[in-house]
């Protein structure tokens, strides 16, 4: 055990050599280390210790711990939480800054982003729980459809493993962890092995909060570990933001242990921009749904439905927009389209270009790494003539690359919409309100947006079809952390 980890700033590499595990900082029971790049630079910009097993088993047991302690975090009464909440809420506030740099130099997610979402967004969160719990009654009384009374109560899980990934990485993480706490249960963190050094600087937020031992504790490590903590005895319930693919692989264990789980998964948006869209007024908003993070966002918008008779104006507004977007570093701020995350992932975002061309898709604008020297940038790019049937329209691509689809009329555009294995997000663009109501209600997807995109704290987040099952945020995300247990309190029949 060591009071704090050892951080070494010499030749700008930032080094922590514990985790956080049961409240305090510990040594890893392996030497070996996570070195974290820069994905504007290139460079190792920090060192962090890979969890094993042995740690994990560690970290699970001191949740269980706390969650089991009978004067502890599950048996403090609900206003007790929200207080602790706040005071983490606060610390987050003060880290700010940092937060949002350290989030930036790893995922190459622009400054001017991570500052309002990273940095912002947990607090946020935070808040909106905490005040939440204190409203919401954790039992109720219900008469009995055959007489006598029901008591309905509401109890915490027990140990949940949050296991979040690289793009948005803090903003996931509260979105798990805000309305876990707030039920009083535990938590144990896994982030993506891309994202590791701003979760050191969760920790130290956390123990500065005075969040009682083991409430919150933090492994780093890779895929590996993920998996090891899905199985885990321990584990109460598995809450995952990810890919698809991995989504599948932990539904089918979770099924077979009957453990409950949320899954937040990929998404391939379509953006349905009416004959009567305001294309001008709306462009900062319109970049915002299919660009936010690079590309890098899984309810991005990046399917764009444009209505035939305006199809050519459409693609000339899409071409000016990513031709006329800031690409460079991550921490500039005036940066709006920063670099992939990594070398690999960048790897990929050009093999689908490439498809989309080889396919017969016409190569707009974009499609090439921007002339600058280091980083792991590509160009903005956006495709015309696109069939909706192509590994483009149906793919998800994860990062800066816009599809733009004919289509005549609402009804077309909404079959369109829909003819996609996924179900994240979307967006309808209409000066007409109604006209924009009806089209999105008629669109198959968890949440859509009209003239915006932006989930709100107050509603359910998730997804259908492979987005994935069960929901974030709001009311419904907290219930998604709690047991319901019904008391019949007396049978007169």
């Amino acid at each position: 055990m060591t009071d704090t980890p050892q951080e070494n700033a010499s030749n700008d590499i930032l080094t922590y050599d514990a985790l956080y595990i049961g409240g305090e900082w510990r040594k890893p029971s392996s030497s070996d280390e996570i070195s974290v790049t820069s994905a504007s630079t290139e460079r190792v910009i920090g060192r962090v210790p890979v969890s094993t097993f042995e740690d994990a088993d560690a970290a699970v047991a001191a949740a269980r711990r706390a969650f089991a302690d009978p004067t502890g975090w599950a048996t403090w009464q609900p206003a007790e939480r929200a207080r602790a909440l706040q005071r983490l809420a606060d610390q987050l506030d003060a880290r700010k800054e940092e937060m949002a740099q350290r989030v930036s130099e790893q995922n190459g997610m622009p400054y001017s982003v991570s500052i309002n979402f990273e940095a912002a967004v947990p607090a946020g969160v935070l808040r909106y729980y905490a005040a939440l719990v204190e409203q919401m009654p954790t039992e109720e009384r219900r008469p009995g459809v055959l007489g006598g009374t029901s008591l309905v109560h509401r109890t915490p899980l027990g140990v949940v493993a949050a296991i979040v990934p690289w793009n948005f990485p803090q903003t996931l993480t509260f979105f798990k962890l805000a309305p876990a706490l707030a039920a009083g249960n535990t938590v144990v963190v896994k982030p993506s092995s891309e994202t590791q050094l701003d979760f050191a600087l969760l920790a130290e937020a956390v123990a500065a909060a005075g969040i009682p031992a083991g409430v919150i504790n933090i492994l780093t490590g890779g895929d590996r570990l993920g998996s090891y903590l899905v199985g885990h005895p321990g584990v109460d319930k598995i809450s995952f933001t990810g890919s698809t693919a991995v989504g599948r692989e932990i539904a089918g264990r979770t099924g077979q242990l009957l453990r409950p789980v949320t899954l937040e998964l990929g998404g391939k948006s379509a953006a349905l921009i009416l004959d009567d869209a305001d294309l001008a007024s709306n462009a900062e908003a319109l970049f915002f749904a299919s660009l936010l993070n690079n590309g890098q966002t899984c309810f991005a918008s990046t399917r764009i439905l444009a209505p035939r008779r305006r199809y050519a104006e459409v693609v000339e507004f899409y071409k000016a927009l990513a031709e006329g977007a800031v690409v460079g570093d991550a921490l500039d701020p005036a940066t709006q389209i920063g670099p992939m995350v990594s070398a690999a992932h960048r790897a990929n975002v050009e093999s689908y270009i490439e498809r989309g061309i080889s396919d017969g898709a016409t190569l707009v604008t974009g499609g090439r790494r921007p002339d600058i020297e280091h980083g792991w940038f590509v160009q903005p790019t956006i495709f015309a003539n696109v069939d909706n049937a192509s590994i483009i329209a149906q793919e998800e691509i994860f990062g800066p690359v816009l599809s733009i689809i004919a289509y005549d009329g609402d009804d077309e555009a909404i079959r369109i919409a829909n003819d996609s294995q996924f179900g994240l997000g979307g967006t309808v663009w209409s000066t007409d309100p109604d006209r924009a109501q009806r089209v999105a209600k008629q669109v198959q997807t968890g949440t859509i947006g009209i003239n915006h995109y932006l989930p709100d704290f107050g509603a359910p987040y998730g997804g259908v079809k492979t987005s994935g099952m069960g929901r974030e945020l709001g009311p419904e995300g907290l219930l998604h952390y709690q047991h319901l247990h019904s008391v019949y309190l007396q049978e007169d029949i």
